[in-house]
């Protein structure tokens, strides 16, 4: 299997996307949640390039080593899709599969309303973006303010400062401690990350559950159970099943023991993203 070949991609605002692509075959595009990187979508796993498909995967704009915005505020999923179009345009790819977690999943929802054509099948893994509660939440929009703050005042040990760790089961806080640590110290950048942090409180990927029936590309929902990931609920990650037409969910099997969820272990979820790219095709 070849080697990973580095990407640059100059977005149109002046941002420099850093990413890789190996493998060859039908496209997939991984995209990444907030405060992470492009390794933590499949962690590692090669099984897609394995499994015969051309793998491209890049840093958010201000994540990893990509640049920040020239603008504080230009974070949003407007701008988050205009990069991943810019993206596919730079590589010469009219469409792809799009598997993304969080904010790269919302992310790929947005494109697959706004350019349809540009989309072959969608992977949305842990969606977190509630279109019915006003910013996703007051709660959840305050929680995240202040974790941007303590990331842009005090770097990683501001930001597990204000992490607020009481809803992770006892027996996983070490380890969700251990990961939180080494995303953060991944940034280049990590005062442009507080600014997405901030920035994708006011922002809307899509309007409401309604929106996202104009979908016609096969999709898969990829849930995790409260238990161990409340920050994204598995109701919500229902929600979306159910209002995109066709679209499959899956999640761990329940405990006890409590299981890690599938979102976490690169090679199931590359599993299930090769699956989804045999139905589409």
């Amino acid at each position: 299997m070849p080697s990973a070949t580095a990407l640059s991609i100059e977005t149109n605002d002046g941002v420099t996307l850093a990413g890789e692509e190996a493998g060859r075959g039908e496209a997939i595009v991984l995209l990444h949640g907030l405060t992470a990187t492009r390794r933590y979508v499949v962690m590692g796993s090669r099984l897609l390039e394995r499994s015969g498909h051309r793998v491209i995967s890049y840093d958010a704009r201000g994540h990893g080593l990509s640049t920040p915005a020239r603008d504080r505020k230009a974070y949003g999923y407007e701008r988050l899709s205009a990069d991943l179009e810019a993206v596919l345009d730079a590589l010469e790819l009219p469409r792809a599969i799009l598997a993304g977690a969080s904010m790269g999943a919302h992310t790929a929802l947005r494109l697959a309303l706004q350019r349809p054509d540009r989309v072959t099948a969608l992977a949305i893994v842990t969606p977190a973006f509630d279109p019915s509660a006003a910013e996703s939440g007051e709660e959840a929009g305050a929680q995240r303010k202040a974790l941007a703050r303590g990331l842009r005042e005090g770097g990683v040990e501001g930001f597990l400062r204000a992490y607020d760790f009481s809803e992770v089961p006892t027996q996983w806080r070490e380890t969700a401690e251990k990961a939180i640590r080494q995303r953060l110290s991944a940034h280049r950048h990590p005062e442009a990350v507080a600014d997405a942090m901030e920035a994708l409180v006011q922002s809307r990927p899509f309007t409401d559950f309604e929106e996202l029936g104009r979908i016609g590309a096969p999709a898969l929902v990829i849930a995790s159970r409260d238990e161990v990931d409340p920050g994204h609920p598995l109701a919500l990650a229902e929600r979306y099943a159910a209002a995109i037409p066709g679209a499959e969910l899956t999640v761990e099997e329940g405990g006890p023991p409590l299981r890690s969820p599938i979102a976490w272990q690169g090679g199931q979820l590359s599993k299930l993203v090769a699956q989804l790219a045999a139905r589409a095709s």
